[in-house]
């Protein structure tokens, strides 16, 4: 059972709590780390399309534009609108379902879109949200991607021994989501990367894989990861070789991966070795009939 287990006893018609998974595309997604990741796990649960939210009041369409493509292998074309989707995942342990959550960050009206998504998650049976996010941030590509957990909810900052967010400043809509589902009593989590801003564009394999591997420890599932991992190999190679032809941005790296390795790394602590060795168990366990 996921440390994100209810207080109360809601659930969903099969008895199982719910865990809802939201990303966006836009602010809180540098690099399409935090949305990828969330569509991560939709493929490796096969997920169902529940419904969209398409209220043309939350959207800007001359900043967040439709899109017309072709359907199938006819001439027929479809309109497709900005929206949000929500799906429903059931993970192999049966324990637990998921509600997952990828959509365009609103241009307007975000007090009642929060609302909106709230009520869905009420409808839905949720017991628990996790506010995946990622943001531009001084550190090297060649150094594990931070992947870091907080949460305003006292209980989960003692069971899951992380802290309360302390960023001031502007907020994208998942800060607005995880600090209003705290305030309506539902337990929140938010899920941050940090992408190494001078190759900040999308996709960004590396920060991906990072989030999956929280997602993973979080939630106590087992996430196909194999070809993000490779690709986030090659990325990192293909960014080594363009630093490689710049001297200033050469310098630049050196300087950050100086700067990360003064603190100890995450990969060298003996929790983090204990993580990946129950991580490697999971992988190797047989599936439960």
């Amino acid at each position: 059972m996921p440390a994100l287990r209810p207080r109360r006893s809601p659930s969903s018609e099969s008895g199982r709590p719910t865990i809802m998974v939201v990303a966006f595309e836009g602010w809180n997604d540098a690099g399409g780390a935090a949305t990828a990741a969330v569509r991560g796990l939709s493929q490796t649960f096969d997920a169902e399309l529940l419904e969209r939210l398409e209220d043309e009041n939350y959207y800007d369409y001359q900043f967040t534009r439709p899109k017309i493509r072709k359907t199938g292998t006819g001439s027929q074309r479809e309109l497709i609108w900005p929206s949000t989707k929500f799906y429903r995942a059931v993970p192999p342990s049966g324990e637990f379902e998921l509600l997952l959550v990828q959509g365009v960050e609103p241009s307007f009206r975000w007090q009642a879109f929060t609302a909106d998504l709230l009520t869905r998650a009420a409808e839905q049976h949720v017991s628990g949200v996790v506010l995946v996010g990622a943001l531009l941030a001084d550190v090297p590509h060649s150094r594990p991607i931070p992947a870091s957990l907080s949460s305003e909810d006292e209980h989960l900052q003692d069971i899951l021994e992380i802290d309360e967010p302390t960023y001031e400043g502007p907020t994208g809509i998942v800060g607005v989501l995880a600090h209003t589902a705290f305030h309506a009593g539902v337990p929140a989590v938010s899920l941050w990367a940090a992408v190494p801003h001078y190759v900040g564009q999308a996709p960004s394999p590396k920060a991906q894989l990072a989030l999956m591997r929280q997602l993973e420890d979080l939630l106590g599932l087992t996430l196909d990861v194999e070809e993000v991992a490779e690709d986030a190999e090659a990325w990192e190679r293909g960014v080594d070789d363009l630093a490689q032809d710049d001297d200033e941005i050469a310098d630049y790296v050196k300087r950050l991966e100086e700067a990360t390795d003064t603190t100890s790394l995450p990969e060298a602590s003996g929790e983090a070795i204990a993580h990946e060795f129950e991580r490697y168990l999971r992988r190797r366990r047989p599936p439960e009939p």
